[in-house]
This record gives C-alpha cells, structure tokens and sequence, in this order.
C-alpha cells in the first residue's frame, strides 16, 4: 500500500478538467518515486496514498488541491528594461533567477509603457485536475 516513503511505480497522465492534456507517461516509461521526495506535488502524493499494485484510478482533482491556488502576489511588475525587445507576448513562459540564485519560471501576462507582469504561480495552480494513475509497483519505506 502506498504511504510515506514508499518507492512507488506508476504509469499515469494528467489533464486538465476541461481535457487537455498536460502530461503522460504512457507513451514511455513509467514513473518511478519515493512519496515525499518532491518528485510530484503533494496534492498529487496524497491522491495516491492507500493505493496498492494494480489499482487503476482515475482521480478528480478540485482546483487548488494540487499545485495550490491562484495567489494574485505571485504576479510581480518587472522594469521593461529587464527584457530585451520586442518584448516576450503575454503567455511566454521564461526562467527567471532569484536573488538567492534560484532559477523559477514565470509567464508573461502584459505590460505597460515601464513594466513587465510576470506571474510566477505554478501554471496549474488554481486548476481542476484529473489524474489517473496504474500502480505497478510499490515498496514500502525502509
């Protein structure tokens, strides 16, 4: 049964409610993770918990429980002079650094005769989602 720190196997996709696809592993390999090593979103991880080999689900994901919700201070004003011309169209998404060095992704989503908007949420933050999932494979945490 899949609980923290398992090492789980899994084949799955991920689609938006509205049914585009976000991802798959179904045309490859499967996934392979320990619960709780940040490989998937932790509302995603507590989707699969109690989950055994051979379970096949398909799991309805409100909006907000994975990959959180919509937080309108996640969407900074950047100087235009930070950005080459022409400037990037809304919806391009790009990587930023952080002071502290971190790389993060951010989509533009306008601007202003001095500003840049980049909204830094998660691009599924405040999504409905489904996620359906096979088991393969699980061993429990050593």
């Amino acid at each position: 049964m899949i609980g923290p720190g398992a090492r789980v196997t899994l084949h799955f996709t991920l689609d938006l409610a509205e049914g585009e696809r976000v991802d798959s592993s179904r045309d490859g390999e499967p996934l392979t993770f320990t619960l709780g090593d940040g490989t998937l979103d932790p509302g995603l991880e507590a989707a699969l918990e109690g989950l055994q080999v051979g379970d096949h689900q398909r799991l309805l994901l409100p909006p907000g429980s994975a990959f959180g919700g919509r937080d309108p201070a996640n969407i900074h004003p950047l100087p235009r002079s930070d950005f080459s011309e022409p400037l990037p169209s809304p919806g391009t998404v790009m990587g930023f650094t952080t002071p502290s060095g971190h790389e993060v992704a951010g989509t533009v989503v306008g601007s202003d005769a001095e500003t840049v908007q980049v909204d830094f949420n998660h691009p599924l933050a405040g999504r409905g989602l489904v996620f359906e999932v096979e088991i393969l494979a699980v061993e429990p945490a050593s």
